[in-house]
Parts: structure tokens; C-alpha cells; sequence
């Protein structure tokens, strides 16, 4: 009897748990085309989680692993799937920088080591993290907070500049603006104008000026 209750409490955990994991990868799918709400609501959590940290003083070190976290996967999100400075392994699947005069003419999107969405999930995963370690006393490690900042602002730093020489040697930018479009680009003109709506708009002015002619 107690063994077929236990069974039941197992499978109906299961059920709800896949239920839960099914219902947030939904919706974090129809999220992927959002992405200024999704940046609002990560730059919410940030404050939050900033907030929490002035009010209670404290947690420093948790700040000072999220902000490294945070740059880590800035720098992964700026730097390209394949990086140019790496000769040894060529890629040929056309995500690669421009190599030559012909290839730097042709359009290519800007391919990410890292993803946006994937950035904002692990900031997002990140931040939500460090924000659930403030309400344990046992990552609330003493530390002088003066020196953690003053070394994640040198870190950022050389970082950044190093990101920035890398950009500036290989002749690449982080942005993709998108191929260039002609002014009439997607707009059918001419008899059958519109497609299917345009041929029968003009079946039907033939039709209605064959009935005005025949009166």
C-alpha cells in the first residue's frame, strides 16, 4: 500500500517537474525575438541584486564573481565563432572572417562565440544565482570591497583593451547591420501586381469593364 502511494508521489513530481521545464521552455522560446524586454528584465535583476548588496552591506565577493562571470561572457559574446588568431584550425563552413579582397565584399552575418540569447541566459542564470547566495550567511566572506573593485577595474581594462587590439589587428566589428536592401526590394509591380490579390483585382476590372461595355 505504501510502496503504490510512493510510486504515485514520484511519478506525480515527474509529471509536474517536466510540466514546469516544458511551460519555461516555451516561453523562453517566443522571448528569443524580444530582445529589449528580455534586456530590461536582466538589467531589472541586476539592480535588484546591487540593491540587495547596498542595503545589507555585505556579500561583496559574491558582486566581485558575478562581475568577473559577466565579463567573461561579454568577451565570449563580442569575439567571433572562429577566431583568426587561431591558424591551426580552419573552419570552411562560411562563418569564418574574411580572408581575402573577395571574401570582405561578400555579405556575412557576424557569427558570435556566444550567442545573444545564450548571453542573456547566462546573465540572466548568473545574476538570479548570485542573487539566491545573498540570503545565505555562508558566502558572506569578509573582505576589504575597496580592493575587490579597484582590481576587477584594472581586470576590465586590460581586458577590454586586449578584446579591443584583437578587433583592431583582424578588422572585424561585433555588429552585424545587415545586407544592404534596394528601395523596391519585395514589391511586385507590373499586370499582376500583389500576387494572387493583385491577378484577381485585375481579373476583376476586366470583368466589370466587360459588363460596362456590353450596357
Amino acid at each position: 500500500m505504501m510502496e503504490g502511494s510512493d510510486h504515485e508521489d514520484s511519478s506525480s513530481i515527474e509529471t509536474t517537474s517536466a510540466n514546469f521545464r516544458r511551460a519555461l521552455q516555451y516561453w523562453l522560446d517566443k522571448s528569443t525575438i524580444h530582445i529589449v524586454p528580455r534586456w530590461i528584465t536582466f538589467a531589472i535583476l541586476l539592480a535588484l541584486f546591487f540593491l540587495r548588496i547596498y542595503l545589507i552591506q555585505g556579500y561583496f565577493i559574491v558582486a566581485y564573481g558575478l562581475g568577473i562571470f559577466l565579463l567573461n561572457n561579454f568577451i565570449a559574446f563580442l569575439s567571433p565563432l572562429d577566431d583568426p588568431s587561431d591558424v591551426g584550425g580552419k573552419r570552411d563552413d562560411g562563418l569564418s572572417l574574411p580572408t581575402t579582397s573577395k571574401e570582405g565584399k561578400e555579405y556575412r552575418p557576424f557569427a558570435r562565440r556566444l550567442p545573444e540569447f545564450k548571453f542573456w541566459m547566462a546573465c540572466a542564470r548568473g545574476t538570479g544565482t548570485a542573487l539566491m547566495m545573498t540570503f545565505f550567511s555562508v558566502f558572506d566572506v569578509p573582505v576589504f570591497w575597496p580592493i575587490l573593485l579597484m582590481y576587477f577595474g584594472v581586470l576590465f581594462f586590460m581586458t577590454m583593451k586586449r578584446q579591443i587590439a584583437h578587433m583592431w589587428k583582424h578588422k572585424y566589428v561585433p555588429i552585424s547591420f545587415g545586407k544592404s536592401k534596394y528601395k523596391d526590394a519585395g514589391k511586385e509591380t507590373g499586370e499582376f501586381g500583389g500576387g494572387m490579390a493583385g491577378s484577381i483585382g485585375q481579373t476583376a476590372q476586366h470583368g466589370m469593364g466587360g459588363v460596362s461595355r456590353r450596357r
